[in-house]
């Protein structure tokens, strides 16, 4: 599977990015479990919003919920964030990635098999 990140960029505090995730595989894209984390510069990568094969299940982290919304288009091999009320401490890398296993979203990023180059998100106060 390849994952490609995008929609990073510039934004000023309180304002909203759409982020998204294109794959190619040669299985069926709803197979996998798909999730976004981030790293911000000198700190470890975190979780930030995980989604089900079929979009029914979604998990988020507590530093952005109500604020960030994960959705995926199956027939479009594509999955999504949206990120509103974007604050300087989001400022970070933002990595997709895919679990081949996966069926419901975990937030742990050993169960996650692919993992997309990443797309720069920052957010000037």
């Amino acid at each position: 599977v390849q994952l490609q990140a995008s929609g990073g960029g510039l934004v000023q505090a309180g304002g909203s990015l759409r982020l998204s995730c294109a794959a190619s595989t040669p299985r069926t894209f709803n197979n996998y479990a798909m999730a976004w984390f981030r790293q911000a510069p000198g700190k470890e990568r975190e979780f930030v919003a995980a989604i089900d094969w079929n979009g029914g299940t979604t998990s988020y982290a507590d530093s952005v919920k109500g604020r960030f919304t994960i959705s995926r288009d199956n027939a479009k091999n594509t999955m999504w964030m949206q990120m509103n009320s974007l604050k300087p401490e989001d400022t970070a890398v933002y990595y997709c990635a895919a679990d081949r296993y996966g069926v419901a979203p975990t937030d742990q990023a050993y169960d996650y098999d692919y993992w997309g180059q990443g797309t720069l998100v920052t957010v000037s106060s």
